[in-house]
Protein backbone atom coordinates (compact mmCIF):
# COMPACT_ATOMS: atom_id res chain seq x y z
CA UNK A 1 0.00 0.00 0.00
CA UNK A 2 1.41 3.56 -0.56
CA UNK A 3 1.65 6.52 2.04
CA UNK A 4 -0.90 8.13 0.34
CA UNK A 5 -3.19 5.21 0.45
CA UNK A 6 -2.22 4.81 4.40
CA UNK A 7 -2.78 8.02 4.82
CA UNK A 8 -6.71 8.09 3.51
CA UNK A 9 -7.41 5.19 5.48
CA UNK A 10 -5.51 6.36 8.66
CA UNK A 11 -6.76 10.00 8.00
CA UNK A 12 -9.83 9.99 5.93
CA UNK A 13 -10.08 13.68 6.86
CA UNK A 14 -6.84 14.80 5.51
CA UNK A 15 -7.57 14.87 1.72
CA UNK A 16 -5.38 15.27 -1.42
CA UNK A 17 -6.23 16.97 -4.42
CA UNK A 18 -3.79 16.31 -7.76
CA UNK A 19 -2.49 19.65 -8.35
CA UNK A 20 -3.28 19.39 -11.98
CA UNK A 21 -5.84 18.68 -14.73
CA UNK A 22 -4.24 15.86 -17.10
CA UNK A 23 -6.15 13.11 -16.62
CA UNK A 24 -3.40 11.18 -16.60
CA UNK A 25 -2.16 12.37 -13.32
CA UNK A 26 -5.29 12.30 -12.21
CA UNK A 27 -6.07 8.82 -12.39
CA UNK A 28 -2.47 7.90 -10.54
CA UNK A 29 -3.77 10.27 -7.55
CA UNK A 30 -7.52 8.32 -7.44
CA UNK A 31 -5.57 5.64 -7.42
CA UNK A 32 -3.63 6.52 -4.29
CA UNK A 33 -6.48 8.04 -2.57
CA UNK A 34 -7.25 11.66 -4.44
CA UNK A 35 -10.17 13.23 -4.08
CA UNK A 36 -10.55 16.15 -6.22
CA UNK A 37 -8.10 17.76 -9.06
CA UNK A 38 -7.18 21.44 -9.73
CA UNK A 39 -6.21 24.18 -12.77
CA UNK A 40 -4.84 27.51 -13.50
CA UNK A 41 -3.30 29.18 -16.61
CA UNK A 42 0.13 28.38 -15.46
CA UNK A 43 -1.34 24.17 -14.80
CA UNK A 44 -3.49 24.67 -18.03
CA UNK A 45 -0.40 25.59 -20.48
CA UNK A 46 1.95 22.85 -18.79
CA UNK A 47 -0.86 19.96 -19.42
CA UNK A 48 -1.44 21.44 -23.03
CA UNK A 49 2.68 21.22 -23.41
CA UNK A 50 2.68 18.14 -22.52
CA UNK A 51 -0.16 16.01 -23.78
CA UNK A 52 -0.22 18.38 -26.88
CA UNK A 53 -0.88 15.15 -29.24
CA UNK A 54 -3.87 14.34 -27.76
CA UNK A 55 -5.60 17.86 -27.92
CA UNK A 56 -3.99 19.08 -31.00
CA UNK A 57 -7.40 18.06 -33.44
CA UNK A 58 -9.61 19.87 -30.43
CA UNK A 59 -7.65 23.15 -30.42
CA UNK A 60 -7.83 23.20 -34.31
CA UNK A 61 -11.65 22.08 -34.78
CA UNK A 62 -12.63 24.85 -31.86
CA UNK A 63 -10.84 27.46 -34.04
CA UNK A 64 -12.89 26.20 -37.63
CA UNK A 65 -15.99 26.08 -36.03
CA UNK A 66 -15.77 29.45 -34.20
CA UNK A 67 -14.08 31.47 -37.36
CA UNK A 68 -14.95 34.72 -35.48
CA UNK A 69 -13.55 34.01 -31.52
CA UNK A 70 -10.75 35.23 -30.59
CA UNK A 71 -7.38 33.64 -29.36
CA UNK A 72 -9.14 34.38 -26.19
CA UNK A 73 -11.81 32.73 -26.61
CA UNK A 74 -10.62 29.82 -27.81
CA UNK A 75 -8.28 29.71 -24.70
CA UNK A 76 -11.45 29.57 -22.33
CA UNK A 77 -12.77 26.63 -24.55
CA UNK A 78 -10.06 24.57 -24.09
CA UNK A 79 -9.64 25.46 -20.71
CA UNK A 80 -13.46 24.12 -20.25
CA UNK A 81 -12.60 21.19 -21.94
CA UNK A 82 -9.50 20.49 -19.97
CA UNK A 83 -11.93 20.52 -17.06
CA UNK A 84 -14.72 18.95 -18.24
CA UNK A 85 -12.67 15.95 -18.85
CA UNK A 86 -11.03 15.67 -15.98
CA UNK A 87 -14.26 16.32 -13.88
CA UNK A 88 -16.11 12.76 -15.20
CA UNK A 89 -12.90 10.90 -13.29
CA UNK A 90 -14.13 12.66 -10.28
CA UNK A 91 -18.16 12.78 -10.38
CA UNK A 92 -18.87 9.75 -8.99
CA UNK A 93 -16.75 10.17 -5.63
CA UNK A 94 -18.68 13.82 -5.76
CA UNK A 95 -22.20 12.18 -6.24
CA UNK A 96 -21.52 9.70 -3.37
CA UNK A 97 -20.16 12.31 -0.71
CA UNK A 98 -23.07 14.92 -1.37
CA UNK A 99 -20.72 17.61 -3.09
CA UNK A 100 -17.72 16.93 -0.21
CA UNK A 101 -15.61 15.49 -2.62
CA UNK A 102 -14.80 14.66 -6.03
CA UNK A 103 -14.64 18.49 -7.00
CA UNK A 104 -12.31 19.97 -10.17
CA UNK A 105 -11.24 23.56 -9.12
CA UNK A 106 -11.63 25.98 -12.39
CA UNK A 107 -9.72 29.45 -12.06
CA UNK A 108 -11.16 32.81 -13.27
CA UNK A 109 -9.03 34.82 -15.33
CA UNK A 110 -6.49 36.26 -13.10
CA UNK A 111 -6.76 39.67 -14.82
CA UNK A 112 -9.99 40.54 -13.18
CA UNK A 113 -8.24 39.85 -9.56
CA UNK A 114 -8.60 43.90 -8.94
CA UNK A 115 -12.82 43.21 -10.21
CA UNK A 116 -15.37 41.89 -8.06
CA UNK A 117 -18.22 42.15 -10.41
CA UNK A 118 -15.77 40.49 -13.56
CA UNK A 119 -14.71 38.13 -10.85
CA UNK A 120 -18.35 36.81 -9.99
CA UNK A 121 -19.35 36.79 -13.42
CA UNK A 122 -17.37 34.45 -14.87
CA UNK A 123 -17.52 32.40 -11.89
CA UNK A 124 -20.62 31.81 -12.52
CA UNK A 125 -20.40 30.71 -15.73
CA UNK A 126 -17.19 28.58 -15.15
CA UNK A 127 -19.44 26.92 -12.57
CA UNK A 128 -22.29 25.69 -14.40
CA UNK A 129 -19.72 23.99 -16.90
CA UNK A 130 -20.09 21.14 -14.67
CA UNK A 131 -21.78 19.85 -11.45
CA UNK A 132 -18.72 19.25 -9.67
CA UNK A 133 -16.86 22.31 -9.66
CA UNK A 134 -14.98 24.77 -7.51
CA UNK A 135 -14.32 28.37 -8.58
CA UNK A 136 -10.67 29.44 -7.69
CA UNK A 137 -10.01 33.11 -7.34
CA UNK A 138 -7.11 35.48 -5.94
CA UNK A 139 -7.39 36.63 -2.16
CA UNK A 140 -7.58 40.08 -3.20
CA UNK A 141 -9.54 42.62 -1.38
CA UNK A 142 -11.92 42.49 -4.48
CA UNK A 143 -11.15 38.62 -4.20
CA UNK A 144 -12.61 38.12 -0.54
CA UNK A 145 -16.11 40.54 -1.72
CA UNK A 146 -16.39 37.91 -4.69
CA UNK A 147 -15.93 34.86 -2.28
CA UNK A 148 -19.29 36.11 0.09
CA UNK A 149 -21.01 36.89 -3.10
CA UNK A 150 -20.35 33.58 -4.75
CA UNK A 151 -21.09 31.94 -1.38
CA UNK A 152 -24.15 33.15 -1.56
CA UNK A 153 -25.02 32.42 -5.00
CA UNK A 154 -24.42 28.72 -4.11
CA UNK A 155 -20.78 28.16 -5.72
CA UNK A 156 -18.16 26.31 -3.83
CA UNK A 157 -14.99 28.87 -4.07
CA UNK A 158 -11.16 27.92 -4.11
CA UNK A 159 -9.09 31.12 -2.47
CA UNK A 160 -6.06 30.88 -4.26
CA UNK A 161 -2.83 33.82 -4.13
CA UNK A 162 -3.01 33.27 -0.49
CA UNK A 163 -0.04 32.93 1.76
CA UNK A 164 -0.81 34.88 4.95
CA UNK A 165 -2.93 33.98 7.45
CA UNK A 166 -5.05 37.41 7.86
CA UNK A 167 -6.16 36.57 3.81
CA UNK A 168 -7.09 32.68 5.07
CA UNK A 169 -9.09 34.66 7.89
CA UNK A 170 -10.87 37.15 5.58
CA UNK A 171 -12.01 34.32 3.57
CA UNK A 172 -13.13 32.35 6.61
CA UNK A 173 -15.11 35.36 7.22
CA UNK A 174 -16.87 36.33 3.71
CA UNK A 175 -17.74 32.80 3.27
CA UNK A 176 -19.68 32.80 6.67
CA UNK A 177 -21.31 35.91 5.44
CA UNK A 178 -22.22 34.52 2.15
CA UNK A 179 -23.59 31.19 4.13
CA UNK A 180 -25.59 32.68 6.59
CA UNK A 181 -26.82 35.02 3.68
CA UNK A 182 -27.94 31.63 2.07
CA UNK A 183 -29.66 30.54 4.86
CA UNK A 184 -31.76 33.05 5.99
CA UNK A 185 -33.27 33.04 2.53
CA UNK A 186 -34.11 28.93 3.38
CA UNK A 187 -31.39 27.91 0.48
CA UNK A 188 -29.57 24.57 0.80
CA UNK A 189 -26.11 24.58 1.70
CA UNK A 190 -25.09 21.03 2.29
CA UNK A 191 -23.90 20.01 -1.00
CA UNK A 192 -21.20 23.00 -1.01
CA UNK A 193 -17.40 23.33 -0.03
CA UNK A 194 -15.71 26.47 0.16
CA UNK A 195 -12.04 26.16 0.63
CA UNK A 196 -9.23 28.34 1.28
CA UNK A 197 -5.94 27.84 -0.32
CA UNK A 198 -2.42 28.67 1.78
CA UNK A 199 0.45 28.62 -0.94
CA UNK A 200 2.86 27.60 1.79
CA UNK A 201 5.95 26.88 -0.47
CA UNK A 202 5.49 30.10 -2.22
CA UNK A 203 5.21 31.66 1.28
CA UNK A 204 8.73 29.87 1.66
CA UNK A 205 9.86 31.10 -1.59
CA UNK A 206 9.05 35.09 -0.90
CA UNK A 207 10.43 34.83 2.48
CA UNK A 208 13.51 33.18 1.41
CA UNK A 209 14.25 35.76 -0.66
CA UNK A 210 13.86 38.81 1.65
CA UNK A 211 16.09 37.11 3.96
CA UNK A 212 18.76 36.64 1.16
CA UNK A 213 18.74 40.25 0.65
CA UNK A 214 19.18 41.36 4.48
CA UNK A 215 21.48 40.49 7.30
CA UNK A 216 19.43 39.09 9.18
CA UNK A 217 21.02 35.78 10.54
CA UNK A 218 17.71 32.89 9.98
CA UNK A 219 18.76 29.07 10.16
CA UNK A 220 17.78 27.79 6.95
CA UNK A 221 15.73 24.78 8.74
CA UNK A 222 13.67 27.91 9.69
CA UNK A 223 13.03 29.12 6.20
CA UNK A 224 11.60 25.53 5.01
CA UNK A 225 9.01 25.84 7.84
CA UNK A 226 7.72 29.83 7.19
CA UNK A 227 4.93 28.21 5.09
CA UNK A 228 4.19 25.36 7.99
CA UNK A 229 4.25 27.74 10.75
CA UNK A 230 1.43 29.96 9.12
CA UNK A 231 -0.61 27.37 8.08
CA UNK A 232 -0.78 25.94 11.13
CA UNK A 233 -1.65 29.24 12.95
CA UNK A 234 -4.53 29.56 10.47
CA UNK A 235 -5.37 26.52 10.99
CA UNK A 236 -5.74 26.73 14.75
CA UNK A 237 -7.73 30.19 13.69
CA UNK A 238 -10.37 28.53 11.74
CA UNK A 239 -10.76 25.50 13.99
CA UNK A 240 -11.30 28.52 17.26
CA UNK A 241 -14.09 30.46 15.29
CA UNK A 242 -15.90 27.49 13.57
CA UNK A 243 -15.17 28.28 9.91
CA UNK A 244 -16.77 25.98 7.59
CA UNK A 245 -14.41 26.54 4.70
CA UNK A 246 -11.60 23.94 4.74
CA UNK A 247 -8.05 25.15 4.61
CA UNK A 248 -5.86 23.92 1.53
CA UNK A 249 -2.42 23.18 1.38
CA UNK A 250 -0.55 24.30 -1.98
CA UNK A 251 3.07 24.59 -3.71
CA UNK A 252 4.66 21.72 -2.28
CA UNK A 253 8.83 22.40 -1.97
CA UNK A 254 9.46 19.74 0.92
CA UNK A 255 8.50 16.73 2.85
CA UNK A 256 7.25 19.24 5.70
CA UNK A 257 4.14 20.55 3.43
CA UNK A 258 2.76 16.82 3.38
CA UNK A 259 4.40 15.00 6.93
CA UNK A 260 3.38 18.15 9.37
CA UNK A 261 -0.18 18.55 8.30
CA UNK A 262 -1.05 14.87 9.07
CA UNK A 263 -4.41 14.21 10.92
CA UNK A 264 -5.32 17.24 9.82
CA UNK A 265 -9.06 18.57 8.55
CA UNK A 266 -7.65 19.56 5.37
CA UNK A 267 -7.07 19.42 1.88
CA UNK A 268 -3.74 19.71 0.63
CA UNK A 269 -2.79 20.01 -3.53
CA UNK A 270 -0.21 17.83 -4.23
CA UNK A 271 1.50 17.69 -7.87
CA UNK A 272 2.17 14.35 -9.66
CA UNK A 273 5.75 14.30 -9.15
CA UNK A 274 5.75 14.98 -5.36
CA UNK A 275 2.85 12.41 -4.69
CA UNK A 276 5.16 9.53 -6.13
CA UNK A 277 7.91 10.68 -3.61
CA UNK A 278 5.22 11.00 -0.65
CA UNK A 279 3.72 7.59 -2.35
CA UNK A 280 7.12 5.59 -1.60
CA UNK A 281 8.14 7.42 1.26
CA UNK A 282 8.33 4.33 3.50
CA UNK A 283 10.31 5.85 6.01
CA UNK A 284 7.67 7.82 7.33
CA UNK A 285 5.24 6.95 10.65
CA UNK A 286 2.00 7.62 9.75
CA UNK A 287 0.70 9.56 13.32
CA UNK A 288 -1.23 12.74 13.75
CA UNK A 289 1.18 15.75 13.17
CA UNK A 290 -1.44 19.06 12.87
CA UNK A 291 -1.30 20.15 16.39
CA UNK A 292 2.82 19.39 16.77
CA UNK A 293 3.63 22.93 16.37
CA UNK A 294 7.21 24.66 14.60
CA UNK A 295 10.03 24.32 16.65
CA UNK A 296 9.88 27.75 18.77
CA UNK A 297 13.58 28.76 18.21
CA UNK A 298 12.45 28.61 14.69
CA UNK A 299 9.23 30.84 14.84
CA UNK A 300 11.08 33.23 17.51
CA UNK A 301 14.06 32.95 14.24
CA UNK A 302 11.25 34.04 11.72
CA UNK A 303 9.90 36.54 13.80
CA UNK A 304 12.93 38.97 12.68
CA UNK A 305 11.40 38.97 9.66
CA UNK A 306 8.10 41.51 9.18
CA UNK A 307 7.11 40.27 6.45
CA UNK A 308 6.60 36.72 7.90
CA UNK A 309 4.66 38.63 11.04
CA UNK A 310 2.16 39.98 8.29
CA UNK A 311 2.31 36.71 6.96
CA UNK A 312 1.78 34.45 10.39
CA UNK A 313 -0.86 37.18 12.63
CA UNK A 314 -4.52 36.68 12.07
CA UNK A 315 -4.87 40.29 11.21
CA UNK A 316 -1.22 41.04 9.95
CA UNK A 317 -2.44 42.64 7.01
CA UNK A 318 -5.49 44.65 5.96
CA UNK A 319 -7.64 43.37 2.87
CA UNK A 320 -6.42 46.39 0.77
CA UNK A 321 -2.70 45.19 1.21
CA UNK A 322 -3.08 41.42 -0.03
CA UNK A 323 -2.51 42.47 -3.61
CA UNK A 324 0.76 44.46 -2.47
CA UNK A 325 2.69 41.44 -0.06
CA UNK A 326 6.00 40.31 -2.09
CA UNK A 327 4.38 36.45 -2.46
CA UNK A 328 0.95 37.90 -4.24
CA UNK A 329 3.02 40.04 -6.92
CA UNK A 330 5.35 37.25 -7.37
CA UNK A 331 2.16 34.76 -8.29
CA UNK A 332 -0.10 37.10 -9.66
CA UNK A 333 3.10 37.86 -12.64
CA UNK A 334 3.07 34.05 -13.20
CA UNK A 335 -0.25 33.14 -12.97
CA UNK A 336 -0.41 36.35 -15.80
CA UNK A 337 2.78 35.11 -17.31
CA UNK A 338 1.18 31.44 -17.98
CA UNK A 339 -2.33 32.88 -19.52
CA UNK A 340 0.02 34.66 -21.88
CA UNK A 341 1.69 31.77 -22.93
CA UNK A 342 -1.33 29.87 -22.85
CA UNK A 343 -2.64 32.65 -25.66
CA UNK A 344 0.15 32.59 -27.49
CA UNK A 345 0.00 28.78 -27.94
CA UNK A 346 -3.27 28.68 -29.26
CA UNK A 347 -2.40 31.79 -31.60
CA UNK A 348 0.04 29.65 -33.45
CA UNK A 349 -3.28 27.22 -34.35
CA UNK A 350 -4.90 30.48 -35.39
CA UNK A 351 -2.25 32.75 -37.54
CA UNK A 352 -1.50 29.83 -40.23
Amino acid sequence: MSKLNEMREKFPQTEFWNDSCSCKELAYAIENGGTGATTNPVIVGNVLKKELPDWEDTIKQVIADNPTWTEDDVAWDIIGKLGTKASKLLLPMFEESHGQKGRISFQTNAKYYQNKDLMVEQACKLAALVPNSQIKAPTSKAGVEAFEELTYRGVSINATVSFTCAQAVAVGEAVERGLKRREAEGLDTSWMHPVCTIMIGRTDDYLKNVNKASDVCIPAEALDLAGVAVMKNAYKFYKEKGFRTKLLTAAYRNYHHWLDFLGGDIVMTITSDWQRKFANADWVKMESNIDKPVDPQYLEALKQMPEFIQAYEPYGLKPEEFQHYGAFKATMNQFLGGYDSLVQLIRGYMIV
